[in-house]
């Protein structure tokens, strides 16, 4: 049930070396945070809908550094035993960009 709950309604999954983020959620939802671990890496996520929109990506943030926006973003996991801050903004931008390897 968990699995199911990351992965259909906060629309995360692992794909490789990649977290997947792709949120779908109930419009009146402010957001939400999570904390996903990766072998020896944390991920402190965090999911705002200030445009109260239920899909899209208008921003995201890897330790402070923006990746792009859209749907189905890709943030690149790391094995390196650090903690790392994941921002997302929901909304209708619709540029998205891919991390290089």
């Amino acid at each position: 049930m968990y699995r199911v709950a990351l992965e259909r309604l906060l629309g995360f999954r692992v794909q490789g070396d990649y977290l997947i983020v792709d949120p779908c959620i109930p419009r009146g939802w402010p957001g939400f945070q999570i904390t996903y671990r990766y072998r020896s890496a944390v991920y402190e996520i965090g999911v705002e809908n200030a445009n109260e929109v239920c899909r899209g990506i208008s921003m995201i943030k890897l330790d402070g550094k923006p990746l792009g926006g859209g749907q189905g973003v890709l943030i690149p996991l790391l094995d390196d035993g650090a903690q790392h801050v994941v921002d997302v903004g929901l909304g209708t931008d619709v540029r998205l960009t891919w991390p290089k390897k």
